[in-house]
């Protein structure tokens, strides 16, 4: 009983934080533009109805957390990003806990956001968005010897014309000469 009630609590919370947060609906799953659908205050995105509603508990899936809480992270609004995260129904989804481990690094959690990223990889070693950010986070403790491997990992994956090769070999090459 006590357990049901801290949840409701917790979905709650996190209910109001969606009230005067835009909400994101998915875009497709190549990487294109994302849709963005203004909703009033006090309604929240339902990607299944694909409609503004007013929120209720249990109503959004993990898809509609994952594109809020990408897009809360985004907009550098990263403790909001982490707690609808962290309401997501399967806690070994490698872009859920990808966006927890940035946002934890982004709000200076780097060690923490290290722990999600590595979880991410571990469950999808192919991953290379999140070995991009891996990278970063090793450039921001010191660690140019783990952002290179993070790159060399990139490159064996996608080759250098990846977007995410070339983002990290940009970080690298910045640390490199500052």
């Amino acid at each position: 009983m006590h357990k049901r009630m801290l949840i409701q609590a917790a979905t709650a919370l996190v209910a109001l934080q969606f009230l005067a947060v835009p909400a994101f609906a998915a875009g497709s799953s190549g990487g294109s533009d994302q849709t963005t659908t203004q909703c009033k205050k006090g309604e929240v995105w339902d990607k299944k109805k694909q409609k503004c509603v007013p929120p209720k508990e249990g109503m959004l899936d993990d898809d509609s957390i994952y594109d809020a809480g990408h897009a809360l992270a985004m907009a550098g609004r990263y403790d909001e990003a982490i707690a609808v995260l962290s309401l997501a129904a399967n806690k070994q989804d490698p872009r859920i806990l990808n966006y927890l481990g940035y946002s934890h690094r982004h709000s200076g959690r780097v060690t923490v956001g290290l722990g999600y990223y590595e979880e991410a990889l571990r469950i999808d070693p192919n991953y290379t968005l999140v070995r991009e950010y891996l990278g970063e986070a090793h450039l921001q403790i010191g660690d140019l010897a783990g952002a290179q491997q993070q790159l060399m990992e990139i490159e064996k994956r996608t080759g250098k014309g990846s977007r995410e090769y070339g983002m990290l070999s940009e970080q690298i090459d910045h640390f490199m000469r500052s």
